[in-house]
């Protein structure tokens, strides 16, 4: 079985709640997933919107999530220090930050992108940011899973 990512709360290539969006909560959307290939270690997490004007926006990413989760709480960034380790988000805040694409754009798309790790963690320190942690977790890359949803300002 491969790996697969779902979210409770939008469906594949449908629209983000705006509960989830910077003009809303701003929470993290609830995330589950199945089929972890054997060997895996830990999970990486990542978000990012390939449209947006300057190039790829990073809104969040999660990495030394244990390998016995197979899911993210709603608003998992605001959990006890012991939770996986957040980073530095384009805004530059080490947490989620939601949807906000300029107003006047078109839909932007929100791409989720969960990795099996064969590491148990990794020790990019958080304010190094995503781009960095996520060119680490490649490396260890065993199998990816992606969810995308879309926003619109209105």
């Amino acid at each position: 079985m491969a790996l697969t990512l779902m979210s409770p709360a939008f469906t594949q290539d449908n629209p983000i709640p705006k509960k989830y969006a910077r003009s809303g909560e701003n929470l993290l959307p609830p995330l589950k997933w199945g089929g972890a290939p054997q060997g895996t270690r830990s999970f990486a997490l990542i978000v990012e919107d390939p449209d947006a004007p300057h190039g790829t926006f990073r809104h969040c990413g999660i990495a030394n999530i244990p390998s016995d989760w197979d899911a993210l709480a709603e608003s998992a960034d605001t959990a006890p220090q012991n939770a996986p380790r957040f980073y530095a988000n384009d805004f530059g805040n080490v947490r989620y930050d939601g949807p906000q694409p300029p107003r006047g754009d078109q839909a932007h798309h929100y791409v989720f992108r969960l990795a099996a790790l064969d590491v148990p963690s990794l020790s990019v320190p958080g304010e190094a940011g995503i781009a960095t942690m996520w060119k680490e977790a490649r490396k260890h890359m065993l199998a990816e899973a992606t969810i995308t949803g879309t926003y619109q300002t209105s």
